[in-house]
């Protein structure tokens, strides 16, 4: 009996010992302190080694200079739900309710580039990033999260858009692999990692499977950056931490835990894309845990053993004039 109990302690210690290993210590430290009430976004201009993020709630554009400790403010003139570098010299391009637009990040211009869903004022535009070709490919969510009532769009630098995915509820983190042969994609309440097959030659995706079943305990997952061996880092809702998946396996690899409860969205940046980029949110959040987690809504970074890659710029955009009130 006295064997058989410590070969049973053995086990529960191993265990702990592994679950444990999964939560790391890696320092995060705040980039900076700023209460936005849905940060989100995240994406690292290599170009000029910013920062650009969002605050969909806030209605803001934002670009954090971490050398300069500056974070430049564009008011939207309403909700926006994502952003990302052009191959032009200070334009962007931003999903806001009524459309995809470029933005002059100087001037504060705002161009329409597709009127994409601003028939469905139900829903807004969440999520989205740049393909290898240079496409943005974007989500939407509908207002109330009603399930199924979303699309993701491929959108070309002419502004037309390609209906690549419906029936969606929460459109969210969107990567592809370093060989842009693999796309991963998140639908956040279905608590899945998705992965198609992408072909370059047509930009077109194809063979769903799920790669990730993410454990609701750890969260809900939100936007996602992928580093140069291919491993996923998400964002968890309600999950107070960045977590890493191994999508080959489906494996959770280990959790970084981050002052905020409502974890969003992660960038790989800095000089050498060692340095990871943490937006959060304020809102959704207890009275409790307003208390436990004052700075909720601000930027935080961590330095990593492991590189990211430089996300996909979206390619010369043609454009027409109207001004941002």
């Amino acid at each position: 009996m006295k064997k058989i109990s410590v070969l049973v302690l053995f086990i529960v210690l191993t265990i702990a010992c592994k679950t444990e290993k999964k939560t790391t210590n890696n320092k995060v430290e705040l980039a900076y302190e700023i209460a936005a009430k849905l940060g989100e976004g995240a994406i690292w201009n290599y170009q000029t080694n910013e920062f650009y993020w969002i605050d969909i709630e806030g209605k803001k554009l934002h670009i954090f200079s971490p050398v300069k400790k500056e974070n430049k403010t564009i008011k939207m003139p309403c909700r926006i739900g994502t952003v990302v570098p052009t191959n032009k010299e200070n334009k962007a391009v931003v999903a806001l309710e009524d459309g995809v637009y470029i933005v002059d990040t100087e001037t504060k211009e705002l161009s329409i580039l597709s009127d994409v869903e601003s028939d469905m004022i139900e829903n807004r535009f969440n999520d989205g990033k740049c393909d290898p070709n240079g496409n943005l490919w974007v989500g939407s969510m509908h207002l109330e999260q009603e399930k199924g009532k979303a699309n993701l769009y491929r959108i070309d630098e002419e502004g037309k858009y390609t209906k690549m995915l419906s029936n969606v509820t929460i459109s969210n983190g969107i990567v592809w692999t370093k060989d842009k042969k693999t796309m991963y994609y998140i639908d956040t309440p279905t608590g899945k990692i998705k992965a198609f097959d992408f072909n370059t030659t047509n930009s077109t995706i194809s063979n769903e499977r799920v790669a990730v079943n993410v454990n609701a305990k750890d969260g809900f997952p939100d936007g996602m950056a992928i580093d140069e061996n291919d491993m996923l880092w998400v964002g968890m809702w309600n999950g107070n931490a960045v977590a890493q998946y191994n999508p080959k396996t489906g494996e959770l690899v280990r959790k970084i835990k981050v002052p905020a409860h409502n974890v969003t969205a992660c960038a790989f940046g800095g000089k050498n894309l060692d340095e990871l980029y943490i937006t959060t949110a304020s809102i959704d959040m207890t009275e409790e845990e307003k208390k436990e987690y004052p700075l909720a809504g601000s930027i935080f970074k961590v330095k990593l053993n492991t590189k990211g890659v430089k996300s996909s710029f979206f390619k010369n955009p043609i454009i027409k004039t109207a001004q941002l009130n």
